[in-house]
């Protein structure tokens, strides 16, 4: 499929959404083409900023408050995390060295609210790497490694009230798989959940998925290559129950657990061939990702129902409802994307304060905010086609960068056009311009509402340098710019 060429003036703001016309192939004399680039936003005021763009399908109606969360990554120029608002436009973005990063969002760390993810090197859907916590300033406030000489999953890091951190890592051990069709002195990787303290580093909980979870509830094949190790748990959520258990979600074995704290006992299977709990039509689910408990008494989870071999035509959002005294789970509803889309990885829900259902769809690079009913609020979709992000949230945050607003200005004509940005500040209301003949005696010339990330400002005159001032919504100076040049050309 042929992309296009598009110019986004989102509101204002200088966007250019470069995209490849064709892929690439061989040339006329059959010499090999260089492959497209992946579609990217610029802005004139941040040219080291490349974020892909993001289309809006559905255009925003009573969606929750609050920004969107992904970390685009796989075919982007710059992976890293972003903050859009409802109309796609970027909020705060941070290009990472490598193309490695997952499970962006907002959690709260020592009573203030933080960002998170995990960074590092991927294999297969298996990371190697550490999770970061940044303050609202955008800076750096901790890193979080695992305890015992092992190494941070990609799949999940959660923040508790204690000020600890559960994550996911996997663990390559021996194993005879002979039983299975592989070797005798095979290799598995088991599940293993760690929970730290944050401050010291100290391992609290450690858990692993062997012995008490064998190789044989695995759907997933025995590899071919017998020195590849049985991925055969593939371990990637884990969620705090209230009664000093977690569950954890499997999705090889299509089940989750829930694995008392004290002594690591396994209270209970959900899914899978060896299931404690009897499932009700519409209630089963296969390679599925990211199980929540909510207040109601509720279970969600995102079914993929997709990997090797598919287990349906299309991914959902299930919300199920656990009798746990007779050990049934029934249906209570799902959400399905509008056009049907079947994520092979990755994906997740998150139910809002006010019962709407934020998806992410994993390995397709959308997003949807559903409501109660399941009526579609808002739809988009990121990248260029060969992008995605390992989940997708919503969150209320209030952004406060220490660095300064940018501001980058051309001359057109007989007049000088700014255009000003302030990476991750989520406060600013408008632009006052000041400028001048000397970069030391500038101002006030004009005046302007933000608009999307970048904001396009025509001056009515020429002049030789600028600066721009954030203003709040009453009109208070945030923090001003360094003066620029106006450049030509």
């Amino acid at each position: 499929m042929r992309a296009r060429f598009a110019i986004s003036r989102a509101a204002g703001a200088l966007s250019l959404l470069v995209a490849c016309a064709a892929c690439g192939g061989t040339s006329g004399n059959g010499e090999p083409t260089a492959a497209p680039k992946p579609p990217v936003q610029h802005f004139l005021s941040r040219p080291d900023l490349r974020p892909p763009p993001v289309h809006v399908v559905v255009g925003a109606r009573g969606t929750a408050s609050g920004y969107v969360f992904i970390a685009p990554k796989k075919e982007v120029d710059q992976a890293g995390p972003l903050i859009v608002d409802d109309r796609g436009r970027v909020v705060w973005f941070r290009p990472l060295d490598t193309h490695g990063v997952t499970d962006f969002r907002v959690q709260r760390y020592r009573g203030k609210p933080v960002l998170t993810w995990w960074r590092g090197e991927t294999a297969k859907g298996i990371g190697n790497g550490r999770y970061v916590i940044y303050d609202d300033s955008y800076h750096l406030i901790a890193n979080v490694t695992a305890g015992h000489g092992l190494s941070g999953d990609i799949h999940e890091f959660l923040i508790t009230p204690r000020n600890t951190a559960l994550f996911t890592i996997y663990r390559r051990v021996p194993y005879d798989l002979s039983s299975l069709g592989g070797r005798e002195d095979g290799k598995v990787n088991e599940g293993v959940v760690q929970e730290v303290d944050i401050r010291t580093g100290r391992v609290l909980f450690e858990w692993h998925s062997l012995p008490s979870i064998t190789p044989d509830e695995a759907y997933e094949q025995v590899p071919k290559d017998e020195s590849e190790p049985f991925d055969y748990f593939h371990l990637n959520a884990i969620e705090q129950d209230g009664d000093g258990a977690v569950l954890v979600s499997a999705r090889h074995t299509h089940a989750i657990y829930k694995i008392r704290k004290r002594d690591g006992a396994l209270l209970w299977r959900l899914g899978g061939k060896r299931s404690t709990f009897r499932l009700a039509s519409g209630a089963r689910f296969a390679w599925q990702h990211d199980p929540r408990l909510h207040a109601d008494g509720t279970l969600s989870l995102f079914d993929n129902a997709a990997s090797r071999p598919a287990a349906g035509r299309e991914s959902r959002v299930l919300v199920l409802r656990l009798d746990a005294k007779r050990r049934t789970a029934k249906l209570v509803r799902s959400f399905k994307h509008p056009r049907p889309l079947l994520s092979t990885s990755q994906g997740n829900a998150q139910v809002l304060p006010d019962g709407h259902v934020f998806v992410g769809w994993g390995s397709n690079e959308y997003f949807t905010e559903f409501d109660r009913r399941g009526r579609v609020l808002l739809d988009a979709r990121f990248g260029g086609g060969d992008s995605d992000s390992y989940r997708a949230y919503r969150f209320d945050w209030n952004g406060r960068p220490r660095d300064r607003p940018a501001v980058a200005a051309r001359a057109d004509g007989g007049r000088t056009i700014v255009f000003a940005s302030w990476n991750g500040a989520t406060a600013v209301a408008r632009w006052r311009v000041l400028g001048g003949a000397d970069a030391s005696r500038l101002a006030p010339i004009a005046d302007a509402a933000k608009r999307g990330f970048e904001t396009r400002i025509p001056l009515s005159s020429r002049v030789r340098y600028v600066e721009v001032q954030a203003l709040d919504a009453a009109g208070r100076i945030l923090r001003t710019s360094r003066a620029a040049r106006a450049t030509t050309g």
